[in-house]
């Protein structure tokens, strides 16, 4: 793993242009920070390079203030033209060491996997974390890849050796298992996009994440 700063992975928000349809996309983000979002991936799939950099540049400015990581899916232009701290990576998208060498040991490079292969591929080429899913069923991205499940989690905790976050169908009602089966955090959009109050939403999410790590370390004394 390169040499960074401690990430707290709890609570990863994917900040998805296309989710937000036409909602303010930073002023969300922000309310979602206030809730206690630990890290934010910013996706664009539908914006041109000018627009995505113009709201990277905002949205950029505004996680400094709370000292939230920011992570750009897919674009290592927009990484390098708006500072930001990392890059996530699509298993159709440049290799993460190739990445590295455009990007340099500083920057953060997650990779979506959805099975062992993948993961340990990730980890193999440099890779900070992976983003594993689809955990569970998830209207948010179109996808035919198999469910992973908790128990899928919990069989490649075993296996590697860097930060998991589960992604795919997660809320407050299935946080605690996915936490418990290894995940080092969850990454959501419609659980707190889709929400009415994106603070409130990123509170419970959180409340229950944090629960659920207390009855790990109980278990393990």
């Amino acid at each position: 793993m390169s040499p960074l700063k401690k990430i707290d992975w709890s609570l990863y928000l994917v900040a998805d242009t296309e989710f937000a349809a036409g909602r303010d996309l930073v002023r969300l983000v922000r309310e979602a920070v206030r809730g206690g979002v630990t890290v934010v991936q910013l996706r664009a799939k539908n914006l041109g390079m000018r627009d995505f950099l113009g709201l990277a540049l905002r949205m950029s400015a505004a996680l400094k203030k709370n000292s939230v990581p920011l992570i750009i899916n897919d674009r290592t232009d927009i990484v390098l033209a708006c500072a930001a701290d990392g890059i996530h990576l699509g298993q159709d998208d440049m290799p993460p060491d190739r990445t590295r060498k455009l990007l340099g040991r500083s920057k953060i490079i997650g990779v979506t996997v959805n099975t062992l292969k993948e993961a340990r591929e990730a980890e193999r080429l440099g890779a900070d974390y992976v983003g594993l899913g689809p955990i569970y069923a998830t209207t948010t991205k179109d996808t035919d890849l198999p469910i992973v499940g908790a128990e899928g989690i919990r069989r490649m905790h075993k296996l590697i050796d860097i930060p998991i976050i589960a992604i795919g169908g997660i809320n407050a009602g299935n946080v605690a298992d996915v936490l418990r089966a290894g995940a080092a955090g969850i990454a959501v959009v419609s659980a707190i996009l889709g929400a009415r109050d994106a603070r409130q939403a990123a509170a419970e999410l959180l409340k229950r994440g944090v629960r659920s790590q207390h009855l790990i370390k109980k278990v393990k004394c």
